[in-house]
């Protein structure tokens, strides 16, 4: 268990597109939404993990052509999202006390989040076929421990991510800290859909 904990842990701790934006909704104090979508990533991964650990990576594998697609899709809104970050860079607002979280609405949040999970070809990759292969070197039973752990460490993450950053809230009511991080996430976003393109 330990040891699916610590390979999954190194895997979704770097910040990608879906950790990026997790993290601007947990510095706006989303609320009831964040719960939402902390639920939603970790679900997710769990799904994921549970696909390759029950061996689903062989049949990715097996069908290139479905991850390209994911690939094209996955490019195109990344890159869109990516743009409208850099866009919120150029007129960035600072957070008061009174302030409400920015307009977007339930499913604009939920549908974002599925798509930044769902349409990133390195969680099939990576999650499914990447942790499905190493959990699948263990026994029958085995695999499944190895699997907890691993989807332990995913719930750990998501919710330290989603709830700690409101701890940078303070520093976030300057809206020159909103610029840097809004650039962050855009140089992310594009950066990962330029990458999916050429991978193609």
């Amino acid at each position: 268990m330990l040891l699916g904990f610590g390979a999954s842990l190194t895997l979704i701790v770097a910040i990608g597109a879906q950790n990026a934006y997790l993290l601007r909704l947990g510095v706006e104090g989303r609320g009831r939404m964040l719960v939402t979508v902390v639920l939603i990533c970790a679900i997710s991964d769990a799904v994921l993990i549970g696909a390759g650990v029950a061996g689903i990576g062989a049949v990715i594998e097996a069908a290139p052509a479905a991850i390209d697609v994911v690939r094209i899709f996955g490019a195109i809104f990344l890159i869109s999202y990516g743009v409208m970050a850099a866009r919120r860079a150029l007129r960035p607002e600072g957070l008061t006390i009174e302030d409400s979280p920015a307009s977007a609405s339930m499913k604009a949040v939920v549908l974002t989040t599925l798509a930044l999970t769902w349409l990133n070809p390195h969680v099939y990759l990576d999650t499914v076929m990447l942790l499905g292969s190493i959990a699948n070197q263990h026994g029958e039973t085995d695999r499944w421990w190895w699997a907890l752990g691993a989807v332990i460490a995913s719930f750990t993450w998501f919710f330290l991510l989603g709830y700690g950053a409101r701890l940078l809230k303070p520093l976030f009511a300057k809206p020159a800290a909103w610029r840097v991080l809004d650039c962050l996430i855009a140089l992310i976003m594009i950066t990962l859909g330029v990458t999916l393109i050429i991978g193609l």
